[in-house]
C-alpha cells in the first residue's frame, strides 16, 4: 500500500473504536476478518494502525448501513486482498438487488390497486372458475391453500371448496406477488396483515414505511460509495 496515510500517527485499536460505538475487540476482530488492513505490530506484538485503518473502518461502517453487514464484510475482504473487481462486482449485485425490492414494492401496490372492490354477496365461486380466471391449474390454488395463502371453506353437502369475496382478494393477491417473484413463504405475511386489516386499505402506512426503508438504503448506499472511494484513493 502507499500514500501519505501510510506515514500518520500509530493508532491503538481503542483509538479506532472511539467515536463509532464499537469496542476495542471488534476492531480487532473486524482485523481479522479481513474487513481493515493488516496492522503491523510493535516488538511487544501490539497491533500498530494508522489513519489509513480509520478510513477503512469508516468505509465499512457506511456500507454496512446501505449494503447490510455481510455484504459490506465481502466488499472490504475484496478489496483488502486487492481484488478489486470482485468488490465492484458485489456492490452492483447489492444495488440490483435494491431496484429488485423496489420492483416488488410496485408489483405489491399494484396488486392492492387491483384487489377492490369486490362486492361480497357475489365474491362465492369454485376452484374451476378461480383458477381460469387467475389463468392457473386448480393445483396451483391447492398449493396455496396447503401453505395457508388461501382458506376456501367446504360446502358440507358436496365437500366442494367454495372462495368467498375475501378467498378471491387473497388469491388475486397472491397471483399478483407471485408474477412480482414473491416467494410463497414471503407472501404469507402479508396475507396474514391482510386478513388481520380486515382489507388491504389499512396496508397502505406499511407500505410507505416499505418505501422509506427503500428510500434510506438508496441514500446510504450513495454515502457508503462516497467513503469507499476515499478509502481507494488513500491505498
Amino acid at each position: 500500500m502507499t500514500g501519505n496515510l501510510q506515514d500518520s500517527r500509530r493508532l491503538r485499536p481503542v483509538d479506532l473504536a472511539r467515536g463509532h460505538g464499537l469496542s476495542a475487540q471488534a476492531v480487532r476482530n473486524y482485523e481479522a476478518a479481513g474487513i481493515l488492513p493488516r496492522a503491523e505490530r510493535s516488538p511487544h506484538g501490539y497491533r500498530r494502525y494508522t489513519a489509513l485503518h480509520a478510513q477503512a473502518l469508516r468505509a465499512f461502517l457506511a456500507l454496512v448501513a446501505g449494503h447490510g453487514h455481510q455484504t459490506a464484510t465481502s466488499i472490504m475482504q475484496a478489496i483488502n486482498r486487492d481484488a478489486t473487481e470482485d468488490a465492484y462486482r458485489i456492490i452492483d449485485e447489492s444495488h440490483v438487488q435494491l431496484l429488485d425490492d423496489r420492483r416488488t414494492l410496485q408489483a405489491v401496490e399494484a396488486a392492492l390497486r387491483d384487489l377492490a372492490p369486490v362486492p361480497p354477496e357475489r365474491g362465492d365461486t369454485f376452484v374451476g372458475p378461480l383458477s381460469r380466471r387467475l389463468g392457473i391449474r386448480p393445483a396451483t390454488l391447492r398449493k396455496w391453500e396447503r401453505a395457508g395463502l388461501v382458506q376456501p371453506r367446504r360446502d358440507p353437502r358436496t365437500g366442494y371448496r367454495v372462495y368467498s369475496a375475501a378467498d378471491v382478494r387473497d388469491a388475486l393477491l397472491v397471483h399478483q406477488l407471485r408474477r412480482g417473484g414473491y416467494l410463497l413463504e414471503q407472501i404469507a405475511p402479508l396475507i396474514a396483515q391482510v386478513r388481520c386489516a380486515g382489507g388491504v386499505a389499512p396496508l397502505e402506512s406499511m407500505l410507505g414505511d416499505w418505501r422509506a426503508r427503500l428510500s434510506a438504503r438508496s441514500r446510504a448506499m450513495l454515502t457508503g460509495a462516497a467513503t469507499l472511494d476515499a478509502y481507494l484513493r488513500c491505498r
